[in-house]
Order: C-alpha cells, then sequence, then structure tokens
C-alpha cells in the first residue's frame, strides 16, 4: 500500500465543520440555512469521492498534522476500509439533507438551525472517525460525535427526549472510557497505537493477558454504539427523535461508528490472526449470533414501526460483528459489505416510516392497514428494502449474507449459518406483516397478522368497530412509548433564537399543509384515499427514498460495479494477503 500526502483527508472533516459556520450565521434566512447544507453536503461528498480512485488500488491519502501527544502522531489517513465509512456518510449525508427539509417543513419543527448545524457537526465527526489513523485520534473523533449527536437525540426537549438523551451520553460516554482503557493498555505493551494492515506486530508478542484484556475493553467500548446485546437500550428509547436523526443514528454515523471502531480493532490493531490465537473471536462471534436472535424476537412483538426498525438495527448491526469475528475472508467480506448494505436498506426504511408520520401521523404497524393505497411510492419502497433486509436476491442484504453464509461454512463455524438462517426468517417474521397489512387489507378488514399472537408476541385486539388497537406494551419502559414518533413541539417565543425575535423556521410557519391527513394516527373514517405515485408527499421526501432504495438494488444486482465491493476487497487483500 502507497501512502499519498494529501490535504483531502482533512478537507473532508473541515468541509462540514465549516459549514456549521455558515448554517448558524444564516438562520434568519431558512432558503440560505438550506441551500449551504445542500452545497456544504455536495462539497464533502465531492472531497472524499475524489480519493475513490486511489484507494481501490489501495493507496491512503495522508494528512500529518504534527505531533498530537508524545509518541503519537494527529494524522488523517484515508485508506480503503476508512473510506468504506467516509464515502457512505458522505453520500448518505446528502440525500438525508434534501429528506430533511422535507420533513422539517412537513412538520414545521422547532429549532431548525440547531438541527441542521448538528447535523453537520455528525458527518464532520463521523469522517474524523473514518480517516483516524490511530487509536487515539479515533477516540478524539468518536467521542466528539457523541457530543454532536446528543442535541439531535433531545431535539423534541420534551422530558421524554431529555431522558433518552441522558441515557444516550451516560451509554456513549462508557463505551468511550472502555475504547481509552484499552487504547492505554494497547500503547503499554507495545509503545504504539498505528493502525497497521494485519496489526500491530508488537502484540504479538506482548502478554497475552493484556492483550485480551485490550481486546475486551475496545471491543465493549465500540460495542456500545454497535448495540451488541447487553449494552443496546439507548437505541430504542433514542427513537424518540426525529426520523432523520433516527436515519443518522442506525444507518449513516452512529451506529456504523460502532462496527468501524470494531472492524479497526481486529483488522489493524490485533489482526485476525492473533485474535484467533488469544481465542477472542469465537466469544464475540457468540455475543454477536446471540445478539441477533434475541432482538429480531424482540421486534416481532413491537407495534410502532420506528420501534421495531430499532429493534431490527440492533440484530443486523451484529451481522457485521458476526463476519468480523468469525476471521475467515468470505465472512470479513460479509461484514464489511453489510455496512453499506445495511445503510441503505435501514435508511429507505426510517426515511419511509418519516413520510408516513409526516403526512398521516401514524406511527403504530396496527393502524397501517391500506396504508399502500395513501403512500403507494413510500410503501413499495419500503417493501423492497425488507425483502432485502431477510436477505433475499436482488437486493443488498442476500450479497453481504451470502458472504456470510460462506465464510461461516468455510470456518467450520456451522452454527453461525444455522443463526443467519434462523434470522433471515425472523426478518421475514417481523417485515412481511408490515407489506401484507400496507397493500392487501382494508382498515375495516384488518386481521391480527402485524403482531404474533404467542407469550413472545403481542396480539393486537380487535374494537368494534374493526380497526385494531395498538398491541399492550409496558408503558415507561422506553421515552419512545411515551411518544411514539416525532413529537410535534408547540411554537411560541420561547423558541425563538433570538430571545422573541425572529424563529429560525418562521419561514415556514404557514407551510401549506394541504394534502395532509387532518387526523392524529390511523386511517380516517372511509379509510385511506387513493393517491397517485409522486402525490403522497413532496418530493424532498419522495426523491431521497427512491434514491436510498435504488442504492439497495444496485448493491444487490450488480455489487461488483459497485465501489464498496471494490473497497472491500481491497481491505481483504491489504489485511489477509488473499483476493476474493
Amino acid at each position: 500500500m502507497s501512502e499519498i500526502l494529501s490535504l483531502r483527508p482533512l478537507g473532508a472533516v473541515a468541509v462540514p465543520a465549516l459549514g456549521i459556520i455558515a448554517i448558524l450565521a444564516s438562520h434568519r434566512r431558512p432558503d440560505i440555512r438550506e441551500g449551504f447544507t445542500i452545497a456544504t453536503a455536495v462539497g464533502t461528498l465531492a472531497v472524499v469521492a475524489s480519493m475513490v480512485p486511489g484507494a481501490v488500488q489501495g493507496d491512503a491519502y495522508v494528512t500529518d498534522l504534527g505531533t498530537f501527544v508524545p509518541g503519537i502522531e494527529f494524522v488523517l489517513r484515508a485508506d480503503p476500509l476508512g473510506m468504506i465509512f467516509g464515502l457512505l456518510a458522505s453520500f448518505l449525508w446528502l440525500i438525508t439533507s434534501f429528506y430533511s427539509i422535507g420533513y422539517m417543513r412537513g412538520l414545521d419543527e422547532h429549532s431548525q438551525t440547531r438541527y441542521f448545524a448538528a447535523f453537520a457537526a455528525s458527518i464532520s465527526s463521523a469522517l474524523g472517525v473514518a480517516f483516524a489513523s490511530n487509536l487515539i485520534v479515533l477516540y478524539v473523533f468518536y467521542e466528539l460525535l457523541t457530543v454532536a449527536t446528543y442535541p439531535l437525540v433531545a431535539h423534541d426537549e420534551t422530558e421524554e427526549a431529555r431522558t433518552a438523551g441522558r441515557k444516550y451520553l451516560l451509554y456513549t460516554f462508557g463505551g468511550g472510557v472502555s475504547v481509552l482503557a484499552g487504547t492505554a493498555l494497547v500503547f503499554w505493551a507495545t509503545g504504539t497505537v498505528e493502525f497497521a494492515s494485519g496489526g500491530i506486530g508488537a502484540l504479538a508478542t506482548a502478554d497475552p493477558l493484556i492483550g485480551r484484556a485490550a481486546f475486551a475493553l475496545l471491543i465493549a467500548g465500540f460495542g456500545v454504539k454497535a448495540a451488541l446485546m447487553p449494552i443496546h437500550s439507548w437505541l430504542p428509547d433514542a427513537m424518540v427523535a426525529p426520523t432523520p436523526v433516527s436515519g443518522l443514528l442506525h444507518a449513516v454515523a452512529v451506529v456504523k461508528s460502532g462496527v468501524f471502531g470494531i472492524a479497526r480493532v481486529i483488522l489493524d490493531v490485533f489482526g485476525p490472526d492473533l485474535v484467533g490465537d488469544l481465542g477472542m473471536g469465537l466469544p464475540l462471534a457468540a455475543v454477536a449470533g446471540f445478539t441477533i436472535l434475541a432482538s429480531s424476537i424482540i421486534a416481532l412483538r413491537q407495534d410502532n414501526l420506528k420501534r421495531r426498525l430499532a429493534y431490527s438495527t440492533v440484530s443486523q448491526l451484529s451481522y457485521i460483528v458476526l463476519g468480523l469475528a468469525i476471521l475467515s475472508p468470505a465472512a470479513i467480506v460479509g461484514g464489511l459489505l453489510h455496512i453499506p448494505a445495511h445503510a441503505f436498506m435501514k435508511l429507505t426504511l426510517f426515511f419511509a416510516a418519516g413520510a408516513i408520520h409526516v403526512e398521516t401521523h401514524t406511527d403504530d404497524i396496527s393502524q397501517m392497514a391500506g396504508i399502500g393505497k395513501r403512500m403507494p411510492l413510500t410503501m413499495i419502497a419500503f417493501g423492497i428494502a425488507s425483502v432485502g433486509m431477510a436477505g433475499l436476491p436482488l437486493v443488498a442484504g442476500f450479497v453481504s449474507k451470502w458472504y456470510l453464509l460462506i465464510g461461516s461454512l468455510d470456518a467450520g463455524t456451522t452454527i453461525f449459518a444455522v443463526v443467519l438462517f434462523l434470522s433471515g426468517l425472523l426478518n421475514i417474521g417481523y417485515f412481511w406483516p408490515i407489506v401484507y397489512r400496507a397493500f392487501f387489507q382494508s382498515a375495516d378488514g384488518a386481521d391480527r397478522t402485524p403482531l404474533l399472537e404467542w407469550p413472545l408476541g403481542g396480539p393486537t385486539p380487535q374494537t368494534d368497530g374493526g380497526r385494531p388497537e395498538p398491541a399492550d406494551t409496558v408503558e415507561g419502559t422506553y421515552a419512545v412509548d411515551q411518544n411514539p414518533s416525532d413529537v410535534e413541539t408547540a411554537h411560541n417565543g420561547a423558541n425563538d433564537e433570538e430571545g422573541g425575535g425572529q424563529s429560525d423556521n418562521d419561514d415556514h410557519s404557514q407551510h401549506d399543509h394541504d394534502g395532509h391527513d387532518d387526523h392524529h394516527g390511523g386511517p380516517p373514517v372511509g379509510g385511506w384515499d387513493q393517491r397517485g405515485f409522486g402525490e403522497e408527499s413532496t418530493w424532498f421526501m419522495i426523491g431521497p427514498i427512491l434514491i436510498a432504495v435504488g442504492g439497495a438494488v444496485a448493491l444487490g444486482i450488480v455489487p461488483y460495479s459497485m465501489v464498496f465491493l471494490e473497497l472491500v476487497q481491497q481491505v481483504v487483500v491489504d489485511v489477509l494477503g488473499v483476493a476474493l
């Protein structure tokens, strides 16, 4: 691998950071503010994309900013592994920015300037995570990402949102402490924390007990944001945030920073060979396998759509961890490829959930019978992404899971192939009823299909009028129980950015709500009205949904034409010297 001195890795981190200033400065002009948001996202993607040709050839772009602390350099390094995460985050930020405009205007949300500024800060931090050259730089940006995303998690400013935000900080800062402790042990044992393809050589001769302790601390710390059980519960609580934030948490930045950190630890700190020699791969794979199945079972009984998607994310993230922990070349390819595959599919699902909420104020699956008539494109995209999440052909999830299955068998760990098969069935179990209810039922003829009628599921009792009521849940357990989705906050002078001055979204305060259903949750009397393609919402929201699902389909149909698979294969060549 050759290194190319360049300012581009620094530019990728700096462009969204500078965009924060422009966004804040234009708070009184929402159209200009949103223009700065889009321009910043385009600029960031352009900088990152300019490094792709070199990265797929195995080159690394390096920005050396000098000594950070004695013995450790502050260096940003865009290598093939970092480019997987960096390209994904910058591309999805662009389409999420368009979606956010439609979403925030559609609900006439408060504090939109803060929202867009925090989003830019989050992407800047995520790109710092992607291009960190050592564990210390990675730790710094990993913690900055927590700080940047907190205002987004607590955006609604309700007590439930603040509670969810505090829990998010408690878990993720706790994970950061674990990462720092593991980093200190690695430095003590080897005198370096620099990433190296195949692992830091000196770790192989270090005390195995120290090696195991450092590995456990690092994996536990990154495992918080990767939502490994039992340190996952912050994620369902965070669903009280606006839906674009849920997309950020689940598909773009936060949880991907967790699995990316685990990838760095296994591939570039310890190396697959040493992880196997220390006996740490199998226990990690077992935790991932348990998380895959347990969270899928929990998802079966969730009636709130975003909460079901949250537990789906907990499960799907562990596919990535499982592939890395199995340690075989094919499994590593499957795990790394599932990073972009899951991102495109899950962003489609959350975008669809957000569009449903904005247009119909409906959040519970039990109230979505026949909603395919009202939102045809949205629900078709939802159905396609659901197929991919289950690992069926022609969508991205099939390709990544195929590699995972082959890798499991190659490594002689047939039990994990069984786990993957069972997980696919469970995915069908909690996604198919949503699609079936949307397209093949009507509000006055809905049955109990969305939820299982057994102790691990929640039956959906019928009302006298035929419309199902939400399933019983344990109230108070999660913030999302009190606020099923995106609380609409009252707007008053207290929300003005200048203390009684003009609100940062005053230009949208008279947003035209014609065409929005005049009710709150579930179909109106007489059922959903029929809408044509493109008439269900604004193109600010429909467009990003179609782009996201298009990416998922492209990864499933022509994976070898997609740059993400090229980058993944280059990583495996660099780490294992094996070409697949």
